[in-house]
């Protein structure tokens, strides 16, 4: 009976925690963007405390900083697209360019947010085995796209950009260029092999059992 009940509450925990923490942080960041865009909104102008000042129900009314910041968001891409904008544009960006620490900083933010945003298209083709960090000892990577540019015209075979996550975090690893001879490439779609490296090995794709010895890779 007391296994039973364990049984019950685990199945329970698992179902429950996933649900729980997705709904917990999605409310904190919504409260987040709340506690940055709302103070810069006129009291006035400010729906959330209009609601809770003239209707009196007291309650922590979430999402207008979200809407106001999707909103301002769209009107500032909008203008920036124009002619009058991209003008704008410029004349705060020579401004900002003669200012050196702030030169600096700007110049970095701007070509992360470029490259995390403007090519949010751009995902990873494929996963694959590496053997990592030395040989015998492989390791699930994703791959990129091909050498290009200095790299591939100084390698002495074709080469390949690969992402090597780090578990449990996927969003840490390094970036290796390898021969594309050296690299096992999956038939598992990438989503399954974030999940398995996500898990530690404990989630597998396509069924497979994790109890059961895995099959070596073969090389070739």
């Amino acid at each position: 009976m007391f296994a039973s009940l364990r049984s019950n509450f685990l199945t329970g925990l698992i179902v429950i925690a996933p649900i729980g923490l997705t709904v917990w942080l999605v409310w904190s960041l919504i409260g987040w963007v709340d506690g940055f865009v709302l103070p810069f909104l006129p009291d006035a102008y400010n729906p959330a405390l209009f609601i809770n000042r003239y209707l009196d129900i007291g309650i922590d009314v979430r999402g207008v900083g979200v809407i106001v910041f999707l909103v301002f968001t769209f009107l500032v891409g909008w203008i920036a697209k124009g002619l009058i904008g991209r003008w704008l544009l410029g004349v705060a960006e020579r401004l900002v360019f003669s200012i050196p620490l702030v030169r600096s900083v700007y110049s970095g933010l701007k070509q992360i947010t470029e490259t995390v945003l403007a090519q949010g298209n751009a995902n990873f083709e494929q996963a694959c085995l590496v053997e990592y960090p030395r040989k015998g000892i492989w390791a699930i990577a994703f791959v990129s796209t091909n050498a290009k540019g200095e790299i591939a015209d100084r390698a002495e075979s074709q080469m390949i950009s690969i992402f090597l996550p780090t578990t449990p975090n996927p969003t840490s690893g390094f970036l290796l260029f390898v021969p594309l001879k050296d690299v096992i490439m999956l038939d598992m779609s990438v989503e399954d092999a974030a999940k398995l490296v996500i898990s530690a090995g404990l989630v597998y794709p396509n069924g497979n059992d994790p109890t059961q010895p895995a099959d070596p890779p073969a090389i070739g």
